[in-house]
């Protein structure tokens, strides 16, 4: 993934679009410091359908019997 500087990116967006669609993200960063990624919209697609760790524990089918009782510390 390339890192491209912000007053950059003005000049250049049509071909950092291009390159996103063809699956090479870009880094856009601001006085150093990464601020946003530009990527293709196929991908975007596939990231945002992958659940949180957190969403896929409470979708798991355990009852309370299933899990080891704590020790107490």
């Amino acid at each position: 993934m390339r890192e491209i500087e912000l007053d950059d990116v003005r000049a250049d967006l049509s071909r950092i679009i291009d390159e996103a669609t063809q699956g090479r993200s870009t880094v856009i960063t601001r006085h150093g410091k990464r601020e946003a990624v530009v990527l293709g919209y196929d991908e975007w697609q596939q990231l945002s359908r992958v659940p949180s760790f957190g969403r896929l524990l409470m979708s798991a089918p355990v009852e309370a019997g299933d899990l080891p009782r704590r020790r107490a510390q």
